[in-house]
């Protein structure tokens, strides 16, 4: 497997990597490198690197408000000027790009008086108090002006708001009181997602950010997806919480209050308690859900596991239905597991829906179940049940919301909170997370695999699918092919991955798919020798090229199946994860991720004895059945882009 490279050019596409210059060729070359000198330090970089990255490299810390590694320069909040030896004004580091030896201060008096004034600035517009903003003490305002003794405000400070607050949207809360113009968010929605609800209106002291026609998030194609929450260096932007609901729910002794808890905030709320980025704390959440007060604390890899015998089995019908019965079937079939990218798509390509599948994502098939399975288990009222999804995603918000999602004849998910909130959550509690005790899930649905877990990752779902496509089809153990199981071609953070895996032997239907007896064949004798296509793709400007290509007849479209993320990383990098986000960062989560894969015993998810006995039990007449099709699946809305 490699990158995927289409024709078509991508809108920007430098954001995709941030500003970066590559280690020349050939370093020994004349130009190749250029001597740098800064507070006293060489180093020697290639040709282009900004001053910025140099220092970085020496270990001298510039601070810095609209940079962010994961976009292209900006350039406009002036926090990192620098003196450069020659210059009559102070350089932007993060812009300036180093071509000829130059000498370098970057902490003079002169620099510092810069910066002070700068922070004084952004104060006179910046409306709020920090003990009240949910970002206190993870501000990135607050934390530089400790750092360069802003005690008072030197040119006034506002104390009325000049905005309404933007609460219009289940996932994203946009505040422009404490927006300080940096752009991250419009670099993020225009360049990183290629979606465009953000742009800077307005110009000098009247500038300010705004959706099209200042309408509220709700009613213009935000995908909900939150990356521009995840940039934000202030509490501009941050996810709709509903703790308050929550507490009063969990307190009130006629409810059943359950939560199911996804991969990805496991591997990441460490960092709200001080850890480093990849410290999975799976099973000391446990322990710290139920004292809080949570009834049942349930695995969503459970339901993940689920997701790949529902849309594993979809994908098995359009085939037959495409290679045998040659009927005109909508392939490549697309993964409806990411609610960002089901939005977007929904918004920028909706005559592409047929190729969405039908399945609920995990979160929502858990929700269905809980109001209907586990109410008659257990003889409660699905009335008195409160289910609490704990997500990496603020679009997992909006997704509870959808009012498609109430098949089980109650909302199917009652509330959807994200990493940083449960850790608010905990703090409020006074519980210092990683020192507690470590206890398992619940059952019925806290027995999970591997493959549920690395849902969390970019190509996780595909690879997961995989795992259960090759031994249910094959009937040969996905060891024999890949070591350990691990299909590593689609692991990774390259924006568009493709992979070929030919079907070299068949083996008998098994009794699972069986169950259900409306299955147009009884062997798999149609697919030998077939090659499957996949591909993977995460972050909405990279669907948007695969989309693209598919639609030009490039070799995506001859693709049999494709994973989409909205986020980039896929869930680890989630709306609703620790803030700061970055490529190591994702990097660390994703190695937790894995690692939490291999050290399961079972690591497929059509060998979970859980998802085996709810279709014994439950879901009788098998994947894509009628009580499956009633209450696992779903379908989408034709958007567009115009917004009335």
């Amino acid at each position: 497997m490699s990158e995927f490279k289409p024709a078509i050019p991508t809108r920007a596409p430098v954001s995709q990597r941030g500003h970066f210059v590559p280690p020349a060729s050939n370093p020994d070359a004349i130009g190749a490198k250029v001597r740098v000198n800064i507070d006293g330090m060489d180093i020697q970089v290639p040709i282009g690197t900004t001053i910025l990255e140099a220092a970085r490299q020496l270990g001298i810390r510039i601070p810095t408000l609209c940079h962010h590694p994961d976009l292209c320069v900006a350039g406009v909040c002036r926090i990192c000027v620098v003196e450069v030896e020659g210059q009559r004004t102070l350089q932007a580091s993060c812009a300036y790009p180093i071509t000829a030896p130059i000498t370098v201060k970057t902490h003079t008096a002169k620099v510092r008086q810069s910066r002070r004034a700068i922070l004084d600035l952004m104060l006179s517009k910046h409306v709020g108090e920090c003990y009240s903003c949910f970002r206190n003490l993870n501000c990135e305002l607050q934390t530089l002006c400790k750092e360069y003794g802003v005690d008072y405000y030197r040119f006034g400070h506002p104390t009325e708001p000049m905005f309404e607050v933007d609460k219009s949207s289940y996932s994203v809360r946009r505040d422009m009181n404490k927006c300080i113009l940096c752009r991250r968010c419009v670099r993020t929605c225009i360049d990183l997602q290629e979606v465009g609800v953000l742009e800077a209106i307005h110009r000098s002291d009247k500038t300010t950010i705004a959706t099209f026609m200042q309408r509220p998030l709700a009613e213009v194609i935000c995908i909900n997806c939150g990356q521009c929450i995840n940039r934000c260096p202030t509490a501009a932007l941050g996810a709709a919480d509903p703790t308050d609901e929550l507490w009063r729910d969990i307190n009130d002794p006629t409810k059943h209050v359950v939560i199911q808890t996804a991969p990805a905030p496991r591997s990441g709320i460490g960092e709200c308690f001080g850890l480093p980025a990849g410290v999975p704390l799976t099973f000391q959440m446990n322990t710290a859900l139920r004292t809080i007060g949570f009834d049942k604390v349930f695995d969503t890899n459970f339901t993940a596991d689920l997701t790949i015998i529902e849309e594993g089995t979809e994908l098995l019908l359009r085939l037959y239905k495409a290679l045998v019965l040659e009927q005109a079937v909508a392939l490549p079939q697309f993964t409806s597991c990411s609610p960002g990218w089901i939005k977007y798509i929904e918004h920028f390509y909706p005559e592409m829906l047929p190729h969405v599948s039908s399945a609920k994502s995990p979160q929502q098939m858990f929700g269905s179940l809980i109001k209907t399975y586990y109410a008659k288990l257990h003889g409660i009222d699905p009335a008195n049940i409160v289910t609490v999804a704990l997500m990496p995603c603020s679009a997992k918000k909006y997704e509870c919301n959808r009012p498609e999602m109430c098949d089980s004849g109650f909302k199917d998910v009652d509330y959807g909170v994200v990493t940083r909130e449960l850790a608010g959550m905990f703090q409020e509690a006074g519980i210092h997370l990683p020192s507690m005790p470590k206890s398992d899930f619940d059952d019925p649905f806290g027995t999970a695999t591997g493959s549920g877990v690395i849902f969390g990752a970019t190509g996780g779902v595909m690879e997961a699918a995989l795992r259960t496509v090759i031994e249910l089809v094959c009937g040969i153990k996905v060891e024999n092919l890949f070591e350990h199981a691990d299909i590593i071609p689609l692991r990774g953070f390259e924006a568009i991955r493709m992979m070929e895996l030919k079907i070299p032997k068949v083996g008998p239907v098994p009794d699972i798919l069986k169950k259900n007896k409306d299955l147009p064949f009884d062997s798999w004798d149609w697919l030998l020798g077939a090659t499957l296509k996949v591909a993977v793709a995460h972050g909405t400007a990279n669907a948007k090229r695969v989309l693209e290509d598919i639609k030009a007849g490039g070799p995506l479209s001859e693709c049999h199946f494709i994973e989409f993320m909205a986020c980039p990383g896929g869930c680890l990098g989630g709306g609703g994860m620790p803030i700061p986000t970055s490529p190591e960062i994702r990097a660390a989560r994703a190695k937790a991720i894995y690692a939490e894969d291999a050290s399961y015993e079972v690591r497929k998810s059509h060998e979970n004895p859980a998802v085996m006995r709810v279709y014994h039990e439950f879901l009788t007449d098998g994947p894509c059945g009628h009580t499956a099709h009633t209450l696992l699946h779903t379908h989408y809305t034709a958007r567009g882009k115009y917004i009335e």
